[in-house]
């Protein structure tokens, strides 16, 4: 594969960060040993509000907040569409996200997709950051 796909500047990445306060987070769970647990505690302890996405426990509670099935079901704005999916799963989160007003389409370190990016583009989304995450995004910002 040798697909690389082009992040924003450091400058831009912080900037979603700043701008953000509701981070909708695909495939995450109630095990606190898995990282999109351990990086969405501590999003949500520097005061971001996380919103879980995870079909197979929608209507229950992570991290205190309900859980939804799908993006589309999350009734308030969403900032950040933080995922922690397998690559090949990213093209259908991005087919998710367009039918939202979602802002930022965010995979996680080691995640990335060529279809995925090409979906959001075409529906005019171009705020797409693949491949890094967002902790150690969110730490060098307030680092910086």
């Amino acid at each position: 594969m040798n697909y690389s796909f082009q992040n924003p500047s450091q400058a831009v990445i912080f900037d979603y960060l700043k701008k953000a306060k509701t981070i909708a987070v695909v495939g995450l769970s109630n095990r606190e040993e898995t990282a999109a647990y351990r990086v969405s505690k501590l999003m949500q302890e520097a005061a971001y509000t996380i919103i879980p996405v995870n079909p197979k426990l929608a209507g229950q509670t992570i991290l205190g907040e309900l859980t939804y099935a799908s993006l589309q079901e999350i009734p308030v704005h969403v900032d950040i569409v933080d995922v922690f999916r397998r690559s090949e799963f990213l093209a259908d989160v991005a087919r998710d996200l367009i039918e939202t007003d979602a802002d930022v389409f965010w995979a996680q370190l080691g995640l990335e997709s060529q279809e995925a990016e090409e979906v959001l583009r075409q529906a005019g989304r171009h705020q797409i950051v693949m491949n890094k995450c967002i902790k150690i995004e969110y730490l060098n910002m307030t680092e910086a």
